[in-house]
């Protein structure tokens, strides 16, 4: 499976979401997230972090500071692509060691730096479907991304 939505209807769905990615997602997970502001993506990120074991206010967007990290189980970097002016000054910030490592990367504004990304990678792409509601619209990109989401469908209603 290479494509699949997730329809919430609220936060406790998002959050739902969010502790789902957290269980299956392999140490040194690539995870490129896609919206408009507002759509949710810093509130998808909260709800790893909490599902990681990590308070979820001190997860906020890292647009001011590009990249957050927060301990947990296992480390989560948390990076914002909103103000980077190039590819070139993403690359400059050596996420590639980040997505080496043993936690997961998040990278809000990904769809600026997409060409930075590592080939293998799960993108969400999230739209505002109402004032609560939102449409997460996974895609993997090789064979692992591909489990977790055969995993998301399994094991979300």
């Amino acid at each position: 499976m290479n494509e699949w939505i997730w329809e919430a209807k609220n936060e406790a769905d998002t959050e739902q979401l969010g502790e789902a990615l957290a269980r299956l997602l392999p140490n040194g997970a690539v995870v490129a997230l896609v919206g408009t502001l507002g759509a949710g993506k810093t509130r998808l990120v909260q709800s790893l972090v909490r599902a990681e074991g990590t308070p979820a206010d001190l997860a906020s967007s890292p647009t001011f500071v590009l990249i957050h990290e927060y301990p947990g189980r296992r480390p989560l970097y948390h990076m914002d692509a909103y103000r980077i002016r190039s590819e070139q000054e993403f690359m400059d910030l050596g996420p590639e060691e980040y997505w080496e490592g043993p936690g997961i990367c998040l990278i809000e504004w990904a769809d600026k730096v997409l060409e930075c990304l590592p080939p293998d990678r799960l993108e969400i792409h999230i739209e505002i479907t109402g004032p609560q509601s939102r449409r997460f619209q996974c895609r993997a990109f090789g064979p692992v991304y591909e489990k977790v989401l055969s995993e998301l469908a399994r094991n979300l209603p």
